[in-house]
């Protein structure tokens, strides 16, 4: 608590001195060494009218190590608050997203980022502000979000990062050129070094592609464009990747723009993997990363974005990503490059088809076989209920319905 005050104070003499937020957001003119790039991923679920579905993103295990702050405190000494996320219904999942920072001089700046229809359940290392409604954007109105105060740049130290003998995909991210920074908390009492600044969180906002199955065919659309319409809408999206994992075969489809209503045949399974990543790793460099910093997102995320499923990625572009996470730095930048991929499940009939007979065998008089079921649920992750909902909006038999409910209710 009293972190939060110092720090709320400081930004409460900001105001009144009128110098917060930073004068000239994320686009300064006057240039300096400093360069600035992001990269995270947006994640919803598409429901069966291409509009995403409520979910409860943050069910299941964590997988991030335990000296990552948490705004439900479980699993390790860092959590902050009572808040738990457990059970947190939302549209969207804000996925690791994560700043790096290149410059030859050491330098100390201030960084935040407002997040106005969302909440931050995750960070690294600690910040002086998360959430509580205080940071406020260039028209003074306030909303949650994150600041970490005032940070270190340090191009010549050396790279001592905290790590723990458990594999996460948080380490990955760490393998780019970026300079290790460097946080003191808000009341002086502890020193975090890391190789960028790590974030994460839910929101109910909108990303702008609709995303529908429609027997062999993913149905896309602009958002607030009519699926069945022929009306055009501007700007598009470039590089859409139709994306599919069947029983271990792979496939996937480039689509180079989606500017109205767009019909793409799910994907033959004959490419690998490598195929993908290369792909990826391509598109996110013509976006603006770097090859390190866009090989590291996809070694982060290539155990869960390329699992069994069937997906669609695409880059939001910078106008929609600022308006989502407006990012604010105190001092001038020569670039900031923010590379943020909405990835939209895809909820197949042959998803659907195999949790409803689970769902059925729970039923079972045999505990044996009830566990069976309750194992195989479990494979479908958090995408489990969401898959339950979908199941539920179509089903006409009571006892099933009444079945769907209840587990859907039993987080």
């Amino acid at each position: 608590m009293k972190r939060i005050l110092f720090a709320g104070s400081l930004i409460l003499a900001a105001l009144l001195s009128g110098q917060y937020p930073p004068k000239g957001g994320t686009t300064l003119a006057k240039e300096s060494d400093l360069v600035v790039h992001e990269w995270g991923t947006f994640t919803s679920i598409a429901g069966q009218d291409g509009v995403a579905l409520d979910w409860r993103p943050l069910n299941g295990a964590t997988d991030l190590p335990k000296f990552v702050y948490t705004m439900n405190g479980e699993g390790g000494y860092r959590g902050t608050r009572g808040f738990s996320g457990k059970g947190e219904i939302a549209r969207i999942r804000m996925e690791t997203p994560v700043i790096y920072f290149y410059t030859k001089k050491e330098m100390e700046i201030d960084v935040s980022v407002n997040f106005p229809e969302g909440k931050i359940t995750e960070w690294y290392p600690q910040a002086g502000i998360v959430n509580n409604n205080y940071l406020p954007d260039s028209t003074g109105r306030f909303h949650d979000g994150i600041t970490w105060g005032k940070i270190k740049l340090m191009p010549n130290a050396s790279e001592n990062f905290l790590r723990e003998a458990a594999y996460s995909h948080y380490y990955p991210a760490r393998a780019t050129d970026a300079v290790p920074i460097q946080v003191c908390n808000a009341d002086k009492t502890k020193i975090e070094t890391e190789k960028f600044l790590f974030y994460r969180g839910i929101g109910n906002f909108d990303l702008p592609l609709n995303v529908k199955l429609n027997g062999d065919s993913v149905l896309l659309s602009m958002k607030g464009q009519n699926l069945d319409s022929k009306q055009k809408s501007a700007p598009g999206l470039i590089n859409v990747l139709l994306f599919e994992n069947r029983g271990g075969r792979i496939g996937f489809k480039f689509v180079d723009e989606v500017n109205g209503p767009t019909a793409v045949d799910r994907p033959q399974l004959t490419n690998s993997l490598d195929q993908v990543y290369a792909e990826l790793e391509r598109v996110l460099i013509a976006q603006g990363l770097y090859p390190k910093e866009a090989r590291s997102m996809v070694a982060t995320w290539k155990d869960s974005w390329f699992e069994e499923g069937l997906r669609v990625f695409y880059v939001l572009p910078r106008a929609t990503t600022d308006r989502i996470l407006p990012l604010r730095i105190d001092v001038p930048t020569k670039e900031i490059v923010r590379v943020l991929v909405g990835r939209a499940e895809v909820i197949t009939p042959q998803m659907e088809g195999d949790v409803r007979r689970q769902v059925t065998l729970l039923r079972s008089t045999s505990e044996l076989v009830r566990q069976a079921a309750r194992n195989e649920l479990k494979q479908h992750g958090r995408f489990y209920e969401p898959i339950l909902r979908s199941i539920l909006a179509t089903e006409t038999d009571p006892a099933m319905r009444d079945q769907l409910a209840q587990l859907i209710d039993t987080p």
